[in-house]
C-alpha cells in the first residue's frame, strides 16, 4: 500500500479508537448530574450510588482519551502537513479554545471526585459537576468546528497557495457547525445512556432484580428515549444541510444518479457494475421529504459532478445502518417505556432486556459508522473544493511502521480499559456498598 492509504488507515484507527471514548467522555457526565440531581431531590440513596459508581468509571475512559486525543494532534501534523498547513493560520481558535475547554473540565471533575460527603449541602457538591460537563461538551463543539470546517472551508481567501483574508470567527461558524455539532453533541449523549441502559439490563437478566438496578434502567432509557427523539429531528436537518451543501454526498448515500423532483428514498439493495440498484426498498418521494421538506422538490443527483469527485458509493450501506439502529434504539426505549406507563408487567422481561443489551452495542456501531460516513462521505476532499486529500497526505515512508505500532498501542489500551473497569466493579457491588452504608436494598 502507498503512503496515501497507509495515512488514512492510521488516520481512521486512531479517530476509530478514540471516538469511543470521546463519546463516553462527553455523554456520561450528562448522567452522572441527572442522576445525583435526582438523588438530592428525591432523598434517593440509589441514585447517589448510581452517580458514583457512573463518575468512578469516567474516570478510567477519561484517562485512555486524553492518550489517544494527544496522538490525534499528533499524527495530524505528522500524516497531513500541508492540510495543518492551512487548518493552522485559519481553523486554529477552535482548537486553541479545545485545550481550555478540557482543563475546565479536568480541574472541576478532580474537584468533585475528591468532595463526597464534604459539604452539609449536597447540592453544593451537584453545582460541581456542571462544569464538567460543560467542559466536555464544549470540547467535542470545538473539535467538531474543525470537522465542519473541513467540509464548507470559510473565513479565508486562497489566491496562488497564499492564504489571505483569515476571518477566524467566521471559518468556526461555517455553514455545517450547527448541524455537525448538534448531531455529535445529541448522539454521544444517546449513546453513553444506552451503554449505560445495556450494563444495567445485564444484570438484571442475570436475575439481580433490586431496586437499585431498576431505577438506573429507568433513568437511563427515559435519556434514552429523548436523546434518540433529538437526534433523529437532528439528522433530519442535517440531510438538508447535505442537500444545500454537499449533495454529491447526499446523492452518494441514497444512489441517487439523476437529478430529478419527487425523489425516492432507497433502503438496502446493491449495485450492479453498470449502477443499476437491485433489491432495494424505495421510498416514493422520501428523499425530496428529507432533502428539501418538500416531496416534489428536485434532488441533485451524482450525475451532475465529474465522476473522480464522486464520493464512494459503499457510504450507501453506513448511511442505512446508522439510520436503522437510530431507529432501533428508538423503539427499544420507547417500548420500555410504554410499558412502564401502561404494561408494567412486562417491564422487566427476559426478551427487553435482551433488546436493551443488544442495544449497546449497536449504539456503538452507530458511532462508528456515522463517524466514517462523515470523513467518507467527504471523500475525495480533505479540505473540500480546495484540498484533495492525496493532496494534504505526508511525503514520509514509514508510515506502515507507525500503524502496526499504534494498533498494537490501542489493542493495549483497549484491553487494560476493560480489565480495570471489570476490575473496579466485579467485587464492589451495589449491594457491597449499599450494605456498607447501612441500607438493605
Amino acid at each position: 500500500m502507498d503512503t496515501l492509504m497507509l495515512s488514512r488507515i492510521l488516520t481512521g484507527l486512531t479517530l476509530g479508537f478514540h471516538i469511543i471514548y470521546a463519546t463516553i467522555g462527553v455523554g456520561v457526565p450528562i448522567m452522572i448530574m441527572l442522576s445525583e440531581w435526582l438523588g438530592i431531590k428525591r432523598n434517593d440513596v440509589h441514585y447517589i450510588l448510581l452517580a458514583r459508581r457512573w463518575a468512578r468509571g469516567f474516570v478510567i475512559t477519561v484517562a485512555v482519551g486524553v492518550v489517544t486525543g494527544t496522538i490525534i494532534g499528533m499524527q495530524l501534523s505528522l500524516l497531513w502537513p500541508s492540510f495543518m498547513k492551512i487548518a493552522g493560520q485559519v481553523i486554529s481558535l477552535p482548537l486553541f479554545l479545545e485545550t481550555f475547554a478540557f482543563f475546565l473540565e479536568a480541574i472541576f471533575l478532580g474537584i468533585y471526585l475528591y468532595t463526597w460527603d464534604r459539604f452539609k449541602k449536597p447540592i453544593y457538591h451537584w453545582l460541581l459537576i456542571i462544569p464538567v460537563v460543560l467542559g466536555s461538551s464544549l470540547s467535542a463543539t470545538f473539535i467538531t468546528m474543525v470537522n465542519a470546517f473541513m467540509n464548507t472551508p470559510e473565513g479565508f481567501t486562497m489566491q496562488n497557495g497564499v492564504i489571505t483574508d483569515i476571518e477566524p470567527l467566521k471559518a468556526m461558524f461555517n455553514p455545517a457547525t450547527p448541524t455537525k455539532v448538534a448531531h455529535v453533541l445529541s448522539s454521544a449523549y444517546l449513546t453513553s445512556a444506552f451503554v449505560l441502559a445495556a450494563i444495567t439490563a445485564y444484570y438484571l437478566l442475570k436475575g439481580r432484580n433490586h431496586e437499585y438496578y431498576k431505577k438506573a434502567l429507568k433513568l437511563t432509557l427515559i435519556a434514552s428515549f429523548i436523546f434518540a427523539i433529538a437526534t433523529a429531528l437532528i439528522g433530519d436537518l442535517s440531510g438538508k444541510f447535505l442537500a444545500d451543501y454537499q449533495p454529491e454526498k447526499l446523492a452518494a448515500a441514497e444512489w441517487h444518479f439523476e437529478t430529478r423532483k419527487q425523489a425516492e428514498l432507497i433502503v438496502g439493495g446493491f449495485l450492479t457494475d453498470d449502477l443499476q440498484i437491485k433489491n432495494a426498498i424505495k421510498l416514493p418521494m422520501a428523499l425530496s421529504i428529507l432533502a428539501h421538506g418538500n416531496p416534489n422538490a428536485e434532488v441533485v443527483g451524482l450525475n451532475e459532478f465529474p465522476r473522480d469527485l464522486w464520493p464512494p458509493l459503499y457510504v450507501h450501506y453506513l448511511f442505512d445502518l446508522m439510520v436503522m439502529i437510530g431507529v432501533y434504539l428508538t423503539l427499544v426505549s420507547g417500548l420500555f417505556l410504554f410499558f412502564w406507563k401502561w404494561k408494567p408487567q412486562l417491564m422487566w422481561k427476559k426478551w427487553l432486556m435482551a433488546l436493551i443489551i443488544l442495544g449497546g452495542p449497536l449504539s456503538i456501531v452507530a458511532i462508528e459508522v456515522g463517524w466514517i460516513f462523515a470523513e467518507v462521505g467527504r471523500q475525495p476532499w480533505i479540505l473540500r473544493g480546495y484540498m484533495k486529500t492525496a493532496e494534504g497526505v505526508t511525503t514520509a515512508t514509514n508510515v506502515g511502521t507507525l500503524l502496526i505500532v499504534f494498533a498494537l498501542l490501542y489493542v493495549i489500551l483497549g484491553t487494560l480499559t476493560v480489565y480495570i473497569l471489570t476490575r473496579l466493579f466485579k467485587k464492589n457491588t451495589p449491594e457491597i456498598e449499599l450494605e456498607k452504608r447501612g441500607i438493605i436494598l
